[in-house]
Formats: C-alpha cells, structure tokens, sequence
C-alpha cells in the first residue's frame, strides 16, 4: 500500500469537509465572524487555517526529506494542540449544533488518520538528504494546491474577522460611556427573543443597568451560554409562577421574515412566532398576581405595507395599514399585544425599520458591495428605512423610563429621521467600503428568487419617527453616513 498516496487521499477529503464545515456552521449557521464571544476561537481557526494551507500546498507535490521532515513533524504537533485547544475553547463560549459537533469529530478522526500516515512517512525521509523532493500526483496534487489557497483565504478571513472584532470592542467601549437607564431602581425584566439580533444587544444593556432579566427561549442551554449565565432562562411561560413579580416585558420574538418563499405554511409559522406567542404573552399577565408596568412588543413599517416608487410622503404613526401579508402580520401582532391594556397594562407597539448593525441584514446587503459588484435594487428609487441598533436599544430604554412617570401606549415608530432612497444608499455604502456601487439588479430577479417578500427590498415606505421626537429623544446616528462608518 501506497501510505503516501492514501494520506494525501485523507488530506483532499478533509479539504472537502473543512469547506464545508467553515461555510456552513462557522459562515452561515454560526456566524462566527460577526460574534464578539467568538474572537479567540476565530484566531485559533486562522492560525490552524494558515498551518493547513502551508500543509496542503507543501505535501501537494513534494515529499520533505532530512531536517524537512523534523518541521513537517513539528508542524503537526502544534496542529494537535491547536485542535485540542480549539475544542475547549468551543466547549466554554457556544453550544455546538449537533451537525457541528458531529463535523468536528469526523475530522478530527481523519485528521489523526493522515497525520498518523504523514508521520510513519516522515521516519523514513528523515533519514534521506534534506531537500524538498518534487513527487507530484496528477490532478490530485492540483486539488490538494487549490484547498491550500482555499484554506489560506480562510485563514486570512478569520485573522482579518478578528481584527474587526477588536476594533469593534474599542467602539462598544467608548459607547458604554453613555450608560443607559432603562429604570430609576433595578427591575424585573422578561424578554423574549433575547439570543437574536437585537435581543443580545438589549439583555447586555438591561444587565449593565443591574436588572434580573429572564429569558424566554427554545434554547435555554444555548442562551446561558450566550449570557454567561448572568440571566435565567425558560422554555415556557408555565415556568413563571403567578406570583412571579415581573416589572416590564419586552417582546422581540419572532421568526426570520426575509429568507424562505412565503408559502403558505411559511405564513402560518410567522403568524404563530409572533402574534401565537404574543397572546401566550398576554395570558400570563392575565393570571400573573403582579402584573408589569409595560409591555413593550415588536412590529415592524411593514404594517404600512408598501409605497408607491415617486412617492416622497412621510409615513407617520397614523398613517393607515395595507391589504398585504407582511401589513396584515403586523396588525394581529400589534392587536395580540394591545390585549394587554384590558389588565392595567401600558403597551407600546415599536414598529422597527430596517435594524443596522454588525448582524441582521446589513453584512448581506453590503456583501455585494464588498466585492465590488452591488449597487441598487430593482430602480433604486424605493424608499430606505433604517435605524441603528444601538438607537434601537436606547429607543427601548427611553420607552421603559417614560412608562414610569408618564404614559406609554400605541404605535412608535423605530427608525431614523433620514430615510434614503435605495440607489442613494448603495452610493453611501459604496462610498464607505471604499468600493463602486453601480450594478444594478432588476426587480424581476429578485422577485423570481424571493417571490412575494421581494417588495421588502424592491418596494418600500419613507417613514419618520415622529412621536419618539415629539418626546424628546434624540437618535445617536440620524444620518445613514455615519451609522454605517460606526459599524
């Protein structure tokens, strides 16, 4: 038997498995280059990566004689420990999906495999004169050459992901100076939705303040590790008893809306991750012997459908909903929820714009754009109509402080005071990144891969957030320019 040949056979196979492995979990299903928590793991898989594109490219097509294959040796024992370390590290900051899990141990098997081969090679060439030997084998050492430029670029990806990461803990940093107060004394808060997008951003902001927080969520394990711990987290609103003293509610639940065809099953799963939860929601504060201050409950400016494409008029609070779904869902959501009046509770409805931040749909809407091919949808001439997320958290904490001196009820609008239109925002993006932004994608494409829920993109609504003004709040990031260099 060939001991070479089979263990570049196992190297090429790990190639294909790491591949997907990196796109899948760690790109995809993890995101882990958008996750603070993630930093050192993403240096570990930079590290390993480059080790393995100097492995791939190396063994390729060449055999490593004399002192060669001391370093080859040496190479593999870091290898090992970096492995090893990797896992622990996994272990203490996410909870793995099982097809992860079960990725990672398949390729550690493999890995052990053609280390174990390479190794019993490395004996025998240690012997020989040292040199790096040309021993090439046909279009399998080409394949094992581009999975070692492929693995590099990973590496390069994941080291660049962690210098993000750092510059980014300097900017969360500097923003915690302006600490936000959410009560005037520390408070019970139940949050559903707290391990999404916002969710996160809001449970840290809550903790910071020194409010108990309680999550609701179909993954309790996940979200302990999500909140080191810091909250406590169910899986039903049967865990709370009556007497559970909850001073406010903050309702952000609800499944991804962009993504799947709305199919009618589709439809029925949104309905039931909103508006059924939302009425679970009110049913315990129905027969909870302490019942909250507020209830503040998510919704979306889908609830004022869709604008006609010249149309420059403000959409404001009072402005009448469609005879669309996605006008449709928010209504129920928002009546599901106003229910809650009827047992002495303030409601605030907070219709969300297009939430900017370094998860959520911005890092997809300017993919494009980071590789020089984006520019507007469909005529560009729709409407934008965005916020920041951290104005989205400090919209939530003015709320909850309003509703201890004053009154909270109805509809507020989340967005910022300039909406743009798309072709204007691809121009800033571009303009940002430091990119063109000129390619345009017509309408029909985006209606043939997204079917109905393409009039979220290629549609849109000018919104202005014209009661939390009123109020007095000021937005930290009012212009799309500078929110987008902030992140």
């Amino acid at each position: 038997m060939n001991t070479h040949l089979l263990a570049l056979q196992l190297m090429a196979a790990q190639g294909c498995l790491g591949a997907f492995d990196t796109i899948y979990h760690h790109e995809i299903t993890e995101a882990l280059p958008q996750k603070a928590s993630a930093r050192l793991e993403l240096t570990i898989h930079a590290t390993r990566a480059l080790i393995y594109s100097l492995l791939f490219v190396g063994l390729a097509a060449w055999e490593w004689h004399g002192a060669w294959a001391w370093v080859l040796v040496i190479v593999f024992g870091v290898e090992i420990v970096l492995t090893l370390w990797d896992f622990v590290v996994e272990d203490q900051t996410r909870l793995l999906p099982a097809t992860e899990r079960v990725t990672h141990t398949v390729l550690a098997i493999n890995a052990g495999a053609f280390i174990a081969l390479l190794a019993l090679n490395s004996s025998e060439w240690a012997t020989l004169p040292t040199a790096l030997v040309w021993q090439p084998y046909g279009w399998l050492s080409v394949f094992l050459a581009l999975c070692g430029v492929g693995v590099g670029l990973s590496g390069l990806r994941d080291a660049y992901a962690v210098w993000q990461l750092g510059r980014r803990k300097v900017q969360e940093k500097q923003e915690q100076e302006e600490h936000l107060r959410f009560a005037a004394a520390p408070q019970s808060v139940l949050v559903t939705g707290a391990t999404g997008f916002i969710g996160q951003q809001l449970v840290s902001a809550l903790l910071a303040d020194g409010h108990a927080v309680t999550v609701l969520t179909r993954q309790p394990k996940q979200a302990a590790w999500t909140f080191d711990g810091q909250v406590r987290c169910i899986d039903s609103l049967d865990a709370l008893a009556d007497a559970q003293c909850i001073d406010m509610v903050v309702n952000l639940a609800g499944a991804r809306i962009v993504g799947r065809r709305w199919t009618e099953a589709r439809k029925a799963a949104l309905r039931r991750s909103r508006v059924a939860l939302t009425q679970e929601l009110v049913a315990w504060i129905a027969r909870a012997q302490h019942k909250p201050r507020v209830l503040l409950s998510a919704s979306a400016i889908g609830y004022y459908g869709v604008q006609p494409q010249g149309d420059a008029t403000e959409l404001t609070e009072e402005s009448a909903p469609q005879a669309i779904f996605m006008s449709q869902l928010c209504q129920e959501w928002e009546a599901a929820a106003r229910q809650a009046e009827a047992f002495g509770v303030q409601v605030g409805c907070m219709r969300f714009g297009l939430v900017f931040g370094h998860q959520g749909s911005l890092p997809q809407m300017l993919l494009p754009i980071r590789f020089g091919v984006g520019g507007p949808l469909g005529s560009g001439k729709q409407w934008v109509t965005w916020v920041h997320v951290r104005d989205v958290i400090r919209g939530i904490a003015h709320l909850a402080r309003r509703s201890e001196d004053a009154t909270v009820s109805g509809a507020y609008n989340f967005c910022a005071p300039e909406a743009i239109e798309q072709r204007r925002f691809a121009q800033v993006a571009g303009a940002v990144l430091h990119r063109p932004s000129f390619l345009p994608t017509p309408a029909f494409v985006m209606r043939a891969m997204l079917g109905e829920q393409a009039d979220l993109l290629v549609e849109g609504q000018r919104v202005a957030p014209r009661r939390l003004l009123g109020e007095g709040f000021a937005f930290r990031y009012p212009q799309l320019e500078g929110a987008l260099r902030s992140l």
